[in-house]
């Protein structure tokens, strides 16, 4: 008999475990690294920020787009780095908010930072939903619009199309995280695909006509533009890495969280920066090869296509981007509703967001509130006469500000948690403060070009839903003092999961 053979024959009773997990109900260790790679993948939706993305950095930082989406993707990495001092250590579905908590502790600054991020955390992740479904409509309205031509520009076709598409999202959520995280990864997989046979091929067409190694010099090593040209540029192309961690608020639910989340993370990251930088360069080099000017285009991939004879991939790259935008919709709307959860079954948040269906052990409330705010947002800025793609622009530039404020925190809290714990290092030191002062220098930088500029209305949202928020939180809080003691409910094991627990124990967790 084995050294394990004999103690689980000679259990001795072990005790201090609860009979449940403080995060009860969901469906406990049911998913792998698969399905958590497709829930980091999905959310940050590579298709479709690969082809609106370089579009809207290169707005703003001209020759330095391509430069720029790859300091997004370097300084995303060492975020990335970052919030794994976390997740190898803690399974928590409050993700980012909880890690602060931890970190910051309970008291009174404490506790703001954490409601903060915690307000931050919901920010990007309604309003990341809100742009990917407006996105999806678009791209929808346009594969439809080759048939019923007077689709384009109808308000109420175009809300018609946004409420089926999250009808659609309400289905797959409801039915569990294995099947939501499954349909994003099918989806996704086959977007990217059909997107980089693409990129190759425009490659393929314009490498001829291009000296590339003027486009490396120009694209990284002498990069022209201002310091807060590239800098709004850079958090600008942050928002297509913003999502990357939305797996961790799935540490509940996944199986050896502390090895598949951390690995999520980094590949997830990884891929993106290499995928992000082919094909903003050769959607620069492209129209520079056609004499166009990248920063006028509506649709850039499309007319890349047509302009080098590729028109045929025209329709399936736009049902490919119109799932890849419906893929990071639902990965975001998952993220968002258990954040919602996590904050209910910290006291913070009314309790029935908590409640999970008995038999689909998903948080079926908070996944129809989240949804409702999603759609509701949107539908009443496309109803209004905004028009979609200038919604999409000021729906993003909101989610930036609240993802990056809360990784900001997050980068802050790591050092003094792994202080707390006895575990902090150099190397993880320097990381969090390179990408926390990066990050915040960045981020005012970033708010104060956009105030002066077209989008300053997006900046007034996120500050006030931001102070709005913290506030309402934080006077809850004060109400009931006690409620600061709780936050930042992590899972933990209980008494199954520990060889020799008591039988008795055991008969009444199941």
């Amino acid at each position: 008999m084995s050294a394990l053979e004999r103690a689980i024959a000679q259990r001795h009773p072990v005790h201090g475990f609860s009979r449940e997990s403080p995060l009860h109900g969901l469906d406990r260790r049911s998913i792998g690294f698969v399905e958590v790679l497709a829930q980091s993948v999905s959310a940050i939706a590579p298709a479709a920020a690969a082809t609106t993305m370089p579009l809207l950095v290169a707005s703003i930082a001209g020759s330095a787009t391509v430069f720029s989406i790859a300091t997004a993707g370097l300084l995303a990495l060492l975020i990335a780095f970052t919030v794994n001092q976390f997740t190898r250590r803690m399974a928590a579905t409050g993700s980012l908010y909880t890690f602060v908590a931890k970190g910051f502790g309970t008291d009174r600054a404490g506790t703001t930072a954490t409601l903060a991020t915690s307000v931050g955390m919901l920010i990007g992740y309604s309003f990341i939903a809100m742009f990917a479904l407006a996105g999806g409509t678009y791209y929808v309205s346009i594969v439809l619009a080759r048939v019923i031509p007077d689709l384009i520009g109808s308000p109420l076709a175009t809300g018609g199309i946004m409420v089926v598409l999250a009808s659609i999202v309400l289905l797959v959520l409801a039915r569990g995280i294995r099947l939501s995280s499954r349909v994003t990864l099918m989806v996704e997989t086959l977007s990217v695909a059909v997107l980089l046979i693409l990129i190759v091929a425009l490659l393929i067409q314009i490498g001829p006509h291009t000296d590339w190694s003027a486009v490396t010099r120009q694209s990284f090593a002498g990069s022209t533009g201002s310091f807060s040209g590239i800098a709004v540029g850079a958090v600008l192309a942050l928002t297509a890495y913003v999502g990357f961690e939305s797996s961790a608020a799935l540490g509940v639910e996944v199986r050896r969280p502390f090895r598949n989340i951390p690995r999520a993370l980094v590949w997830t990251v990884l891929g993106s920066l290499l995928f992000y930088v082919l094909a903003a360069t050769a959607q620069v080099m492209g129209f520079e090869v056609l004499g166009a000017d990248f920063s006028q285009s509506t649709s850039p991939v499309n007319e890349l296509a047509e302009g080098f004879g590729l028109g045929s991939f025209a329709l399936v790259l736009d049902i490919g981007i119109a799932a890849s935008f419906l893929a990071c919709t639902i990965a975001s709307t998952t993220a968002l509703a258990r954040v919602l959860f996590s904050l209910s079954r910290d006291g913070i948040l009314p309790r029935r967001l908590g409640s999970t269906h008995p038999q689909l052990h998903t948080p079926l409330f908070a996944i129809g509130v989240s949804l409702l705010a999603v759609t509701v947002v949107p539908l009443a800025f496309v109803l209004a006469g905004a028009g979609i793609w200038n919604t999409m622009q000021l729906l993003l530039v909101v989610a930036a500000a609240g993802y990056i404020t809360a990784y900001i925190m997050v980068c802050f809290a790591a050092p003094a948690f792994l202080n707390r714990i006895g575990e902090l290092s150099i190397r993880p030191l320097l990381t969090a403060l390179v990408a926390g002062l990066s990050l915040t220098i960045a981020f005012v930088t970033y708010l104060a070009v956009e105030v002066a500029g077209e989008r300053a209305l997006a900046v007034a949202l996120y500050v006030a839903v931001m102070s709005l928020g913290t506030a309402v939180l934080l006077l809850r809080v004060r109400k009931n003092p006690g409620l600061a003691l709780t936050i930042g409910n992590y899972d933990e094991p209980t008494v199954i999961d520990v060889l020799g627990g008591t039988t008795q124990a055991k008969q009444a967790s199941d």
